[in-house]
């Protein structure tokens, strides 16, 4: 049974909250022309609602509408609103790490025989989730037998996998109007690719570099996020990018928060 002091129960014991909530954040968003209609839309309730709603929050000193049409969220209403989200947010933690953490089931390489009920450690090596009885930052109970060498199923995980990402090597190329493989420093492009395991690369004027110095790239299709997600895991790779896609990849690289080396390999 649910208990009133839990955390996020305030919020979401009834619409009636979740909804003047849902319609102070829309009015914040979108202030001060934003209409009933519109609102009414986004939540996908009747204007006649939104209506009654807003009504109720003028009253309550969360919204003033200084116009027809008009509508502003109060200081008391973002403060009712932070706090609520603070709610929220302590509700969605306790969700994340107290409960489908206990039920959640993360997959696994044996690195030996293993069976149901097992302590075993998990840990990362060459991007690859593995499991043995060998106990390490994060723990864990295997959920079926299973054979070295074949996935297995690891519940009740404690603690943090303890691994590093890889910094990602970003090679720029130019487009073919500008030189394209012609005009790559292919010394400089070979000692970079040399060093790193994984390699992909966008563009024909990247493709064709590569060839030029003997790599087929191990990613093409994909190859962005492929990279991105390579170095998530501790493998070092290189990217090599035609310009013009360039600054854009180095946005996805900070949003995933990635270390990156920049190499511009534009013969002058």
């Amino acid at each position: 049974m649910k208990n009133e002091d839990e955390p996020g129960y305030t919020i979401l014991r009834n619409k009636r909250d979740v909804s003047r909530f849902q319609i102070l954040v829309e009015i914040a968003e979108h202030q001060p022309a934003v209409r009933q209609q519109e609102i009414a839309g986004m939540l996908g309730v009747t204007p006649q609602a939104i209506s009654e709603y807003i009504r109720d929050l003028v009253d309550e000193g969360m919204i003033k509408a200084p116009g027809r049409g008009r509508y502003e969220v109060t200081r008391e209403g973002i403060e009712w609103i932070l706090q609520n989200a603070e709610m929220l947010e302590t509700y969605a933690r306790h969700v994340r790490h107290d409960i489908i953490h206990q039920v959640s089931v993360w997959t696994a390489i044996a690195a030996e025989d293993l069976r149901k009920g097992d302590r075993v450690g998990v840990y990362m090596k060459g991007g690859i989730l593995y499991a043995s009885r060998t106990l390490t930052t994060a723990n864990g109970e295997i959920a079926i037998d299973t054979p070295k060498g074949e996935e297995t199923g690891v519940a009740k995980l404690d603690g943090i996998i303890n691994h590093k990402e890889s910094t990602v090597q970003v090679c720029k190329v130019p487009r073919v109007e500008r030189g394209g493989s012609r005009n790559v420093k292919l010394d400089h492009l070979a000692e970079v690719i040399g060093a790193v395991s994984v390699v992909a690369c966008v563009g024909l004027e990247a493709w064709v570099s590569l060839k030029k110095i003997g790599r087929v790239p191990d990613l093409y299709f994909g190859s962005r996020e492929g990279a991105i997600e390579a170095a998530l895991h501790g493998i070092p790779c290189g990217i090599v990018i035609v310009d013009e896609f360039f600054t854009e990849f180095l946005k996805q690289l900070e949003q995933a928060e990635l270390s990156y080396e920049i190499h511009d390999l534009v013969a002058t």
